[in-house]
């Protein structure tokens, strides 16, 4: 039968203050609110078990909090150096990464005034995927993983209303090959050939 657990006593009147106004945070990240709340209810004497049915996560996950915590104090709250989620994005950054999917790729041909096709640099992606937004974000400076591009696009595409017919204002279909799994693009190229087959012939 493992052994009980529960978090240890507050070393002093400022970490239970801390802990107190994390529990009861709304801006907070959410990682972290939920791991104050693991703190709390453990205090509460709540066993393991039932603070994972309470919270919606793992057994393993509230144990190794709470051992954290009690070996590290407000520190063992934080995800350890190059684990956990990846640095957050500002809102300023997710805007540019948005711009980035929207604009032209650098190395899509295009006809100049001449007649001739042109890139405006031809070793550039022709298209965008997720590697080359990724690869191009941080040659802007933005420190990003590939998931992360591949959130932002997809949030974007989710929140973005369908437009009007004959309005033209629709950019959404330059995210779509870009924010999904190449899986998930295959099941909808797949769908969309299906439904133009189905089509009746005029």
């Amino acid at each position: 039968m493992p052994k009980l657990l529960h978090a240890r006593p507050p070393m002093d009147a400022e970490e239970e203050r801390k802990i107190r106004k994390l529990d009861g945070a709304r801006h907070a990240p959410a990682d972290w609110i939920m791991r104050a709340q693991i703190i709390v209810f453990s205090r509460q004497g709540l066993r393991t078990s039932a603070i994972a049915a309470k919270l919606g996560c793992h057994m393993r996950t509230v144990r190794e909090r709470i051992e954290r915590f009690n070996a590290e104090g407000l520190a063992g709250l934080a995800d350890r150096p190059g684990a956990g989620r990846k640095p957050r994005i500002t809102e300023l950054e997710r805007g540019q990464i948005v711009a980035l999917a929207r604009s032209t790729p650098p190395g899509r041909l295009a006809r100049d005034e001449a007649g001739d096709l042109t890139a405006d640099d031809e070793s550039g992606p022709a298209q965008w995927t997720l590697d080359s937004l990724t690869a191009a974000a941080r040659a802007q400076g933005i420190v990003i993983a590939r998931s992360q591009v591949r959130r932002i696009l997809r949030a974007v595409l989710s929140s973005t209303p369908a437009p009007s017919p004959g309005s033209g204002d629709d950019h959404s279909h330059n995210l779509e090959p870009c924010a999904a799994r190449s899986s998930t693009c295959f099941k909808e190229r797949r769908t969309r050939r299906r439904t133009r087959a189905l089509r009746p012939v005029p």
